[in-house]
């Protein structure tokens, strides 16, 4: 039996790069994108099935899900990449940009886990892999809005772990440093020019490949050039008394 992956952000850049080498080692994959021709594009070379479709609409992320069910009938494993930059000037207020950055890259990531667990618990557990940033290890001033939205998704992954474990399900994230992708298009001539390395997309595709099939959660995998990925360490943060969880409310 085939794994079946669903990846957002598939039409290029990590998403693109996380498709191609999972269908290389056997998964099906249904790809969504808000570029539909360029996922279509990418789906033909991996032998997949693509969606067009606004990750920050929550409508999407279930057809996606739907297109796996209808399509290959199970799913296994979930690469939620879809990502925009923030480009909010806090001194002359976007409100527009604000929510688009919200939107696709918090709401994009909620509303995925929430649409894809019934499936994943149908097919026995799997595993759900985020995107972030180093921008959600360590603030970035660069782009505060796409730090907070990069900081939330981390702080969901790390809280979800410990539930959906417990039915079978692994989640993760991988945090790259600035990879050579559409989205640092604008600024990669002037990251070239001072002699800052950029990462390759392959780069941060394996890094998700291998936390897909782990067998651990709840890791936050640093990627940075020439260097193996690291899980990083929050330090310094006490736990609660005794080693007890307070309860629920």
């Amino acid at each position: 039996m085939s794994t079946v992956a669903l990846i957002t952000g598939a039409a290029s850049g990590i998403g693109a790069a996380v498709a191609r080498r999972l269908s290389a080692g056997g998964a099906k994959c249904v790809l969504l994108d808000l570029d539909g021709d360029g996922a279509g594009r990418v789906a033909e070379e991996v032998g997949g099935v693509a969606l067009a479709g606004d990750v920050s609409a929550e409508e999407t992320s279930r057809r996606a899900v739907e297109l796996a069910e209808r399509t290959y009938g199970r799913l296994d494993l979930v690469h939620l990449n879809a990502g925009v930059t923030g480009g909010v000037d806090m001194n002359a207020f976007d409100l527009a940009r604000y929510r688009r950055a919200v939107g696709v890259n918090v709401d994009g990531v909620v509303f995925g886990v929430a649409a894809a667990l019934p499936l994943l618990r149908r097919s026995g557990g799997g595993a759900i892999v985020v995107t972030a940033s180093l921008a959600g290890l360590v603030g970035y001033d660069g782009d505060p809005i796409y730090t907070m939205t990069k900081h939330a998704v981390v702080g969901l992954v790390r809280a979800l772990a410990p539930p959906l474990a417990k039915e079978r399900i692994r989640i993760s994230a991988v945090c790259p440093g600035f990879t050579d992708t559409p989205l640092v298009a604008e600024a990669r001539e002037l990251f070239v020019g001072a002699g800052f390395p950029l990462l390759e997309a392959d780069e941060v595709a394996a890094a998700v490949e291998s936390a897909c099939y782990a067998d651990d959660t709840g890791n936050l995998l640093v990627v940075q050039p020439g260097r193996q990925p690291v899980a990083y360490r929050h330090a310094g943060v006490p736990g609660p008394v005794g080693g007890q969880r307070p309860p629920s409310p």
